[in-house]
């Protein structure tokens, strides 16, 4: 469409129409930025000085800003002992209260959890101590005497029955053939091995290397975290006075027990590779037992609603 074929008056609507918007744009625009210097006045002046000369300052030197802004970032993450601070966010601290120092063997954990003497109440569990808590040294008769306990205690007899009867069903020693005969073979030894094994790694290693012969729960950490520290137990240990130490007890005593125990086997048994066999399956299963020990207050707590 062009304009001069438009009749007269639209022309002249159309100039007047132009006219106001020029004399609006003119008006307008530097009203607007009269308005936004009078903003920038009322921001500034709610900020505080000392806010106002470093964002003055940054305007000036950009590259200051980002190093300064880099410093506070690094002061942030740097202190986290602040609840609500970043830093605490990004590294949550994961770090245990003290352990609690009694004489108490019964005491519950700062957790709401506690050891209990025995597991599902048949399984020993006498030298479990809860999480976070540090009792005294034992003494070389205190070691002794808790070994005979676990050794000696009821449910030992029955579990030694469990394990002589899977022996027997799978024919583990075709030497002591089947029948009743055969499975009182398979029990006598399967409970000697017991006496064995609980005497040389509960007390008498522990007596000779001076070590604690108590599975100290860690109670905190995720699953992997604890699975790690329980099965890691086999091979770590605490002396007497608290430190850590390898665990000879455990390696050597199993050792000791299990070349002990070749001599009332028969003799195609008293192998290095078939004691080294029992050696090694001693220390996997304690490993095993270090395992649930140290979930068995939590499973405790959620099913069971008891310390």
């Amino acid at each position: 469409m062009r304009l001069n074929g438009m009749p007269l008056y639209n022309l002249r609507q159309l100039r007047l129409t132009g006219l106001l918007l020029g004399t609006v744009l003119s008006i307008s625009l530097p009203g607007a930025a009269v308005t936004l210097h009078a903003q920038q006045t009322l921001l500034v002046s709610a900020i505080p000085p000392t806010s106002a000369a470093t964002e003055s300052s940054s305007l000036a030197n950009p590259a200051d800003t980002s190093a300064d802004a880099h410093a506070d970032a690094s002061a942030t993450i740097a202190a986290p002992d602040l609840p609500d601070a970043p830093g605490a966010l990004l590294y949550p601290q994961s770090t245990p209260p003290p352990p609690v120092k009694t004489d108490n063997p019964d005491i519950v954990s700062p957790n709401g959890t506690q050891q209990t003497k025995r597991i599902l109440g048949i399984v020993p569990n006498f030298r479990s101590v809860s999480a976070d808590t540090k009792l005294p040294p034992m003494s070389a008769k205190d070691k002794f005497l808790i070994a005979g306990k676990d050794t000696f205690d009821y449910s030992s007899f029955f579990i030694a029955g469990i394990q002589a009867g899977v022996s027997f069903n799978s024919k583990s020693y075709p030497e002591f053939h089947q029948g009743v005969a055969g499975y009182g073979r398979y029990y006598w030894h399967t409970l000697a091995d017991t006496i064995d094994e609980n005497f040389w790694v509960g007390g008498l290693g522990p007596i000779i290397f001076k070590q604690d012969n108590r599975f100290y729960t860690l109670g905190h950490g995720g699953f992997r975290k604890r699975s790690l520290y329980a099965v890691s137990r086999v091979l770590i240990s605490r002396k007497d006075d608290g430190g850590a130490t390898f665990n000879f007890a455990e390696v050597i005593g199993s050792g000791a027990a299990s070349g002990i125990s070749s001599l009332y086997y028969p003799t195609t048994y008293r192998t290095w590779t078939k004691v080294g066999q029992k050696w090694l399956t001693s220390d996997i299963i304690d490993g095993f037992n270090f395992f649930y020990k140290e979930f068995w207050p939590d499973v405790n707590k959620a099913v069971f609603h008891t310390h």
